[in-house]
Formats: C-alpha cells, structure tokens, sequence
C-alpha cells in the first residue's frame, strides 16, 4: 500500500461507491453482449489478491473461461443455470490449492515454521476452503468496483469440473472447484426486486 493511500485509509468512501459495491449492487442473470478485455480480468485480479487471508496463505486459483472455453463447462451445469453461463462474457471457475501450504514461506516468510500450521489434511482442507472462499468474495467486491456485474453460484457437478479443467494439468492438478462466478455487464432483464436482508438486531450483537 502507498504512503497516500495509508493515510487516506480512515476515509469513508462516498455514497455513490458504497452503492456500487454493496448498496446498488445485484445477482445478474443477462448479460450485454460486451466484451470484458482480459487487462480487466488482469487488473480484476490485481485487486482482489490483496484481501486478506490466514497467515497470507493465499489459497484461491481462479480459472476465467471466455468464448468456446465455456462450452467445456456447459455439461457439468444443472439445468436453471446454462442459459445465464453461456450469456455471461466470463465465467469464473473460483478453486483452491491443496497445495497451497507450498507457497507459505515465499507468502509468510517472517515466520520459518508457517507451512507446518498446513500440514495436516484437515488443516490444509479447512483453511483452503475458507480462506479461498474468501478470495471468491474479493473477486466479487473488486469486479463490482470496476464496474462489472455478478452472478455467483454454485449448482454445477465439482468432480466432473475438476476432471475437465484441472486434473491433466500437472500444475493444476490439485485444484479443487469452489463455485462459479458469472462476470459482465449486466441488464435488467429478469432480474426480480431486491430481497430483505437480516436487520442488525437480528444478526448482529455488541458485546462491552
């Protein structure tokens, strides 16, 4: 982070960036039939590798399908989500790294010993799936702060896509499929009124 940017970092963004990140923002189901460059998909990810995650563990892999590539996908979806898939300009595969342990002492290297936190299978799966669902949600929030929309789901067969996208790739080849992100412009055709959210009293408490 920049010397600017700390010292800018107790600031409230303005209204209308909250609105667009969070407030104004929606699930889409249509899309424009409009390109996302892959420099956005680039500087998608630049963003979103920032967001934090245990011990910077940093466990999410993203594969961003385009063009013909989503067609190896279409088979491996249920039913009520092929026809938003095919549409959308870039489908994310959002995964994890079984062995993301590996990469520990380049990410954590003040601490010689954090890889061995990792070690064990349960360690390894639960950290990996929390923390790369995390990095999912970074993508969500950095794509809706460049201007894209968003339809994540989940709904599709994670064997059969392992299999076709990660298993022949030696440097994939322990990957595992979390859940999938549409990414676009999106219209407002089908999308339907924004549903309640939990207030504060009902989902939140302060403890003193």
């Amino acid at each position: 982070m920049s010397e600017l940017a700390l010292a800018d970092r107790h600031k409230t963004l303005p209204d209308h960036a909250l609105d667009q990140i969070f407030r104004g923002a929606r699930t889409f189901y249509t899309w424009e039939d409009k390109d996302v460059s892959d420099t956005t998909i680039q500087a998608l990810y630049d963003l979103l590798k920032y967001g934090p995650t245990s011990a910077n563990n940093s466990p999410a892999r993203f594969i961003f399908l385009k063009g013909a590539a989503k067609e190896r996908l279409k088979p491996f979806l249920i039913p009520s989500n092929v026809d938003k898939t095919m549409s959308a300009p870039v489908t994310a595969i959002v995964a994890w790294d079984w062995e993301f342990h590996q990469k520990v002492p380049e990410l954590f290297p003040h601490d010689p010993g954090a890889k061995e936190w990792f070690a064990s299978d349960d360690a390894r799966k639960a950290n990996g799936v929390r923390n790369g669902t995390l990095q999912g949600a970074y993508l969500i929030l950095a794509a809706r702060a460049l201007g894209l929309d968003c339809g994540p789901m989940s709904g599709f067969d994670n064997a059969k896509v392992d299999e076709e996208f990660f298993a022949s790739d030696p440097k994939m080849k322990h990957w595992r499929s979390n859940f999938l992100v549409n990414i676009g412009y999106g219209t407002t055709e089908k999308l339907f009124p924004r549903l309640p959210r939990l207030s504060f009293d009902e989902a939140a408490r302060i403890l003193k």
